[in-house]
């Protein structure tokens, strides 16, 4: 099906003139509740950045699979570096993509330290010697859609007519941040599982798209592509809003589809969620909102977790079954299911 996917201009958001701002925090509003998807066009990230990470992407890629396996993920406990083709799971099968995986550069936590296994997030990214640009250009650019998901945020905590900052105390040590180059092969058979359908565990995912299709919503039970748009982000809700807003805002099941037998599919995809050590609160929603807030859905196999070191591992580990055999100590149930 063609895309049901609304567009929004976060330039609305920033406003001087009071109704155009309200008439974008309603619209926010809808999106985030009836689609949980939403195209984010005037977000101030310019041309030329969204197509240097394409540009970047495709450069890592064609490194050779000595260069690209020198950092595989399989050497970090903190789920960081290059992963092959088939070597991520989603929805109980593997993924036909490759991709690369940075977060906040950090050192590791001292083992006796640890706590919480949660912890073992923390640490420093893989980056391949032959692209010394990589490193520079990528935190960048984490540091950008940070910034335009700070004010997304703040807008979506108005769409709850809660105040801007009502969320503040869960990122106001810096955000957990989350950044993916992903490279999708075409595929010759029937079996084209680029990513099998999931949401996502945080507030936001702002995914870039090259000009080939392949992400597609979940709208009433029917698949829709969310085919790109020049100059805009695809922003879509997170299991975190979802548990915030306790189910009135929608965290929707996702998938991309393989392109075909001769074309390669370029993404990147950044994931912001609250700081590991925050516990997500639910928000006191006027009684006209709180009589559609239903909770959030359940899932035996992806139990939304408050804890959002404890949501983001969950996800972690389910995703990268070799990593977590590998430097944590179990694999639940419901995770390796």
């Amino acid at each position: 099906m063609s895309s049901s996917v609304p567009a929004l201009s976060l330039a609305d958001y920033k406003s001087t003139d009071n109704e155009v701002r309200m008439s974008f925090i309603r619209e926010l509003s809808a999106a985030a509740r009836d689609v949980g998807f939403f195209y984010l066009e005037n977000h101030g990230l310019t041309q030329t950045e969204q197509e240097d990470i394409i540009s970047l992407s495709k450069s890592f890629f064609a490194l050779s699979e000595k260069e690209k396996q020198q950092v595989k993920m399989a050497n970090s406990p903190h789920f960081r570096g290059y992963n092959q083709t088939h070597a991520e799971v989603t929805a109980g099968a593997s993924d036909f993509r490759e991709q690369f995986d940075i977060m906040d550069e950090l050192p590791a936590v001292n083992s006796h330290l640890i706590s919480d296994e949660w912890q073992k997030l923390i640490g420093p990214n893989q980056w391949p010697k032959a692209l010394p640009r990589m490193r520079s250009t990528l935190l960048t650019w984490q540091d950008r859609l940070t910034e335009v998901g700070l004010t997304l945020l703040s807008a979506l905590c108005e769409a709850l007519e809660q105040p801007a900052d009502a969320l503040q105390p869960t990122v106001e040590n810096g955000p957990y941040r989350h950044t993916k180059l992903i490279k999708y092969p075409g595929s010759k058979t029937t079996d084209n599982q680029g990513v099998g359908a999931h949401k996502d565990p945080g507030y936001l995912t702002f995914v870039l798209q090259d000009e080939h299709s392949g992400l597609e919503v979940e709208i009433n039970n029917a698949w829709h592509s969310v085919s790109p748009r020049n100059g805009a982000l695809v922003v879509n809700i997170g299991e975190l809003l979802e548990l915030a807003s306790d189910g009135y805002l929608k965290a929707t099941n996702h998938r991309v589809v393989s392109p075909p037998a001769g074309v390669t599919r370029y993404s990147s995809a950044f994931f912001m969620a609250a700081q590991l050590d925050a516990d997500i609160p639910v928000l006191e929603l006027p009684e006209h909102l709180k009589r559609l807030a239903h909770g959030p859905s359940s899932d035996p196999k992806n139990p939304l977790l408050r804890q959002v070191g404890e949501n983001v591992l969950k996800g972690r580990k389910r995703s990268h079954p070799d990593v977590t055999e590998k430097f944590y100590s179990d694999i639940p149930q419901q995770l390796s299911a």
